[in-house]
C-alpha cells in the first residue's frame, strides 16, 4: 500500500472515531444534559478509550459546537429552498420559528436549551470565521433582499434587525416553558413585535430632530 493510501485508511478511521463520540455524545446530553453528562458513558458508548476523547473533543462544549456546526448548515440549506418560494418578512421569521421548532423535536428540549445557550456561553470555543453562523447569515441575507425588494423600508438594518431578532429568540426558546399552549402566543407576539420595527419608517431615536426640542426629550 502506498504511504498516500496509509494516510488516507488513517484519516478514514480518525473520522469514524469522531463520528461514533460524536454520535455517542448527542445521546449523553440529550439524557442528562452537557452539564450532567458523563464523558465516561460517552467513551464507553463510542468503544474507545477515556484519552480518546480528548484527542477529538477538547471540552463538552467543542462536542457542542460541532453540533451546531451541523445544524446550522442543515437549517440554512432548508432556508434557502424555503427563500426560494414566493413569501414575505413575516414568513421568513415565521419560517426561523419553526426550524427551531424542528430542530427541537430532533434534539429533545434538554440539549435543544443546551444548544441555543451555547450563544451565551462565556466559555464558549472560538471558531475560525469561515464557520460563524449560516443559520443567522442566511436570514440577515434574505432581510437585505426584501429591503432591495421595497419590502422593507430603505433605511432598515437589516444585520442588527436580524441579529437581535435570532439572539432574542434564541433567549425566547431557552427560558421560556415548551408547552406549546404557553410558548407558541409569546413567540408569535415576539415575531409581530420584530416584524413591526423591521416595517416601521422610522430611522431612529431622536434622528433628524432637534436635541434641544420638546419632542426629542
Amino acid at each position: 500500500m502506498s504511504v498516500e493510501g496509509k494516510v488516507s485508511t488513517r484519516e478514514a478511521k480518525r473520522l469514524q472515531t469522531r463520528e461514533r463520540l460524536l454520535d455517542a455524545a448527542v445521546a449523553e446530553f440529550k439524557r442528562d444534559g452537557m452539564a450532567a453528562a458523563d464523558i465516561g458513558a460517552i467513551v464507553s458508548s463510542a468503544g474507545v478509550a477515556h484519552g480518546t476523547f480528548f484527542f477529538h473533543f477538547a471540552t463538552k462544549e467543542h462536542v457542542l459546537l460541532e453540533l451546531e456546526r451541523r445544524e446550522e448548515l442543515r437549517i440554512a440549506a432548508s432556508l434557502a429552498d424555503f427563500f426560494d418560494t414566493p413569501h414575505t418578512v413575516e414568513d421568513t421569521l415565521t419560517q426561523m420559528v419553526r426550524e427551531l421548532e424542528d430542530l427541537e423535536q430532533r434534539l429533545g428540549n434538554k440539549l435543544f436549551k443546551d444548544f441555543l445557550a451555547l450563544h451565551f456561553s462565556t466559555t464558549r470555543p472560538p471558531q475560525e470565521e469561515r464557520d460563524h453562523h449560516p443559520a443567522i447569515i442566511a436570514v440577515i441575507s434574505e432581510l437585505e433582499r426584501a429591503r432591495d425588494r421595497g419590502e422593507l423600508p430603505p433605511q432598515t438594518d437589516a444585520f442588527h434587525h436580524g441579529v437581535f431578532f435570532l439572539l432574542g429568540l434564541f433567549a425566547l426558546l431557552v427560558t421560556t416553558p415548551e408547552a406549546p399552549e404557553i410558548r407558541r402566543p409569546i413567540v408569535e407576539k415576539y415575531v409581530a413585535i420584530a416584524l413591526q420595527g423591521m416595517t416601521s419608517t422610522a430611522v431612529g431615536i431622536n434622528e433628524g430632530r432637534d436635541p434641544n426640542s420638546d419632542e426629542s426629550r
